[in-house]
C-alpha cells in the first residue's frame, strides 16, 4: 500500500502533468510558495468558487455579495490589529538552516500523541468488537488518559506562553518535548522571535511623497468597512450577510505542502451580522450549515472533523475549524468564528464614523455582532483534488489514473470524440459540440485511438465522453460513457443535453 507522502507526490505531479497547477515563474526556476493555475485548474477553481457562491448568496435571500479592493487605507490594518498582532513565532534549526513556525512544531507534536490515542482506540475496537464502548474506553483507559493529560498540559502551557508573548518559554517547551528538525534530526534551535506576515508596498507618484500601504492579508476587512454602504443601499435587515471571494497575501516564511500554504492565495468569506446576544446561536447554525455544504459534494463525512479552538483570537468569543484529512493529515480547511463587535467597533473608533444599526423592533441603535465563515479556495481545491485522485486496476489487467471529481466541479463536463478523423465523423461531432457548448464546458478531441482519449479524460476528471461513430450518421445516436463506471449507453443526440444536466445535478 502506498504511503501518504508518496501519494501526495503523485497528486502534485498529476496536477502539473494534466494542466491543473504550475509553479509560478517556472522558466526562471520558480518563485517559492507561489503557484499558477493551468487550463484545467482554473476551471476547477472557478467551479468551486461558483458552487460556494451559489450556496452562500444565491440560496440565501439575506446574503449579498461584494468585491472590495486589495489596496486599503493603512489605518484599517491598525484598527483590525494586524499591524500589532499579526505575527508568527519563528524558530530556526542551526544545522539544517531551515526555519519553522514554533506553533506548527508544537501542534505537530501534539498531533502525534493524538494519533497514539486513535491507535489505542482502534486496537480496543478490534479486541472487543460490537461490545466496544468508545466513550467509556477513552474516559477510563489509563494509557489514553495519560496521553490526553500530556496533550492538555502542552496545549495549556504553549497557548499561555503565546498569550504572554513569552518566547523564551516556547523555546524551552520545544526543547523539553525533544522536538527535532524534520530535515537535520537535530535539536539545535535558535531563539524564537515574532515575524509580521503582511506585505507592504508604496503608493504615490514619487518616492518622497509615497506612503506605506499593505496588501490585504484577509478579505474580511473589506466587508467590515463597507458594512454601512451595503446595509443602507441594500436596505438590509439584521440578520444579514455579506460574502466575498478574492486574493489575500501573507509573507509566509514557512510555506509548504504545495498549495496548502501559499503567499498569494484566495479566500471565500462571509460575514453574518447579528443582534448582540444571538451570536453563539448563529455560530452553531453556521458550523452545521458549512459542514452540510462540504458533505453535499459527496466526500465522506469521515474525511471531516470539527476542531474547537482552545486559544481564541483577540476578536472572538467562539471559534471552530472544519478540518479535512489531507494526505499529510487533518488540517484546517474552513474557519467559523464569532467575532463579536470587535471589527465594527474598532473601525468606528479609528474612523470616527458611526457603524451602528437601527433596530426598528427594539427602537434602538447598536453595533452588530458578526459570525464569520472563511474558507481557503486553494485549500478546498487541494482537498477536492486529493480525494478525487485514484489509481485503478481494471478487469483486463490494465491500469488507469482517474480523477473522480464531483461532476458539478469537473473542468469539462463532456468530451466530444469522433471515432475516426474521416467519413464525416468529425463534422457530425462538431455539430454536437456546437450544441453542447452552449450549456457546458466541453472538450473536442480527435487525436489518438479512442481508448487513449478516454484515459486522458479520466485523468482530468471529465464525467462523460460522447463518441460519434458511423451509426451516428445513420440514426442520430451516440454513445455516452460514464467516467466512474466506464459503462456506455446509446442515446439519441437530441436527448444529450437533458441526460447530461440530470447526471450533473445528481
Amino acid at each position: 500500500m502506498i504511503n501518504q507522502e508518496e501519494f501526495f507526490k503523485k497528486i502534485t505531479s498529476h496536477a502539473k502533468e494534466y494542466g491543473f497547477v504550475f509553479q509560478s515563474s517556472e522558466i526562471y526556476d520558480g518563485l517559492s510558495a507561489v503557484y499558477d493555475y493551468g487550463q484545467n485548474g482554473v476551471e476547477l477553481k472557478n467551479n468551486i468558487r461558483a458552487y460556494w457562491w451559489k450556496a452562500m448568496v444565491q440560496q440565501h435571500e439575506n446574503i449579498v455579495g461584494l468585491d472590495s479592493a486589495i489596496f486599503m487605507h493603512p489605518t484599517i490594518w491598525k484598527a483590525s490589529g494586524h499591524v500589532d498582532a499579526f505575527n508568527d513565532p519563528l524558530i530556526d534549526n542551526k544545522d539544517s538552516k531551515k526555519r519553522y513556525r514554533a506553533d506548527v512544531l508544537v501542534e505537530d507534536h501534539m498531533a502525534k500523541i493524538e494519533d497514539k490515542i486513535a491507535k489505542e482506540v482502534e486496537k480496543a475496537a478490534k479486541r472487543f468488537g460490537e461490545a466496544f464502548d468508545e466513550q467509556q474506553f477513552v474516559a477510563t483507559n489509563a494509557r489514553v488518559l495519560e496521553y490526553r493529560q500530556q496533550v492538555d498540559s502542552i496545549r495549556s502551557r504553549f497557548f499561555g506562553s503565546l498569550e504572554k508573548n513569552d518566547l523564551d518559554d516556547i523555546k524551552k517547551l520545544i526543547e523539553e518535548l525533544g522536538i527535532v528538525c524534520p530535515v537535520s534530526g537535530s535539536r539545535n534551535w535558535t531563539e524564537v522571535r515574532q515575524f509580521n506576515l503582511m506585505f507592504s508596498t508604496q503608493m504615490g507618484s514619487t518616492v518622497e511623497g509615497a506612503s506605506e500601504i499593505f496588501l490585504r492579508p484577509e478579505t474580511a476587512q473589506g466587508i467590515f468597512v463597507n458594512y454601512l454602504n451595503v446595509q443602507k443601499t441594500g436596505r438590509m435587515k439584521i440578520p444579514f450577510g455579506i460574502a466575498q471571494t478574492g486574493k489575500a497575501f501573507r509573507n509566509e516564511i514557512v510555506a509548504r505542502q504545495f498549495i496548502f500554504r501559499m503567499r498569494e492565495f484566495e479566500q471565500m468569506e462571509m460575514q453574518f451580522f447579528v443582534k448582540p446576544g444571538e451570536e453563539l446561536e448563529w455560530f452553531e447554525y453556521w458550523k452545521q450549515e458549512r459542514l452540510r455544504w462540504h458533505l453535499s459534494l459527496g466526500i465522506p463525512s469521515a474525511k471531516y472533523r470539527f476542531h474547537d479552538h482552545d486559544k481564541l483570537a483577540h476578536y472572538a468569543n467562539a471559534a471552530a475549524d472544519i478540518e479535512f484529512e489531507f494526505p499529510f493529515g487533518f488540517k484546517e480547511l474552513e474557519g467559523i468564528h464569532s467575532r463579536t463587535d470587535f471589527d465594527l467597533g474598532a473601525h468606528q473608533k479609528y474612523s470616527g464614523k458611526k457603524l451602528q444599526y437601527f433596530d426598528p423592533e427594539l427602537n434602538e441603535n447598536y453595533v452588530p455582532y458578526v459570525v464569520e465563515t472563511s474558507i481557503g479556495l486553494d485549500r478546498m481545491f487541494l482537498a477536492v483534488l486529493s480525494h478525487a485522485y485514484a489509481e485503478e486496476k481494471l478487469e483486463d489487467g490494465s491500469e488507469r489514473v482517474v480523477l473522480k471529481l464531483p461532476a458539478v466541479l469537473a473542468p469539462y463536463k463532456v468530451a466530444v470524440l469522433p471515432l475516426m478523423k474521416k467519413d464525416g465523423l468529425p463534422e457530425k461531432a462538431r455539430e454536437i459540440m456546437d450544441i453542447l457548448k452552449q450549456d457546458f464546458m466541453c472538450h473536442y478531441e480527435e487525436k489518438d485511438a479512442i481508448g487513449k482519449r478516454y484515459r486522458r479524460h479520466d485523468a482530468i476528471g471529465t464525467p462523460y465522453c460522447v463518441t460519434v461513430d458511423h451509426q451516428s450518421l445513420e440514426d442520430n445516436t451516440v454513445t455516452i460513457r460514464d467516467r466512474d463506471s466506464m459503462l456506455q449507453e446509446r442515446v439519441a443526440i437530441d436527448q444529450l443535453q437533458g441526460i447530461i444536466i440530470a447526471k450533473i445535478r445528481k
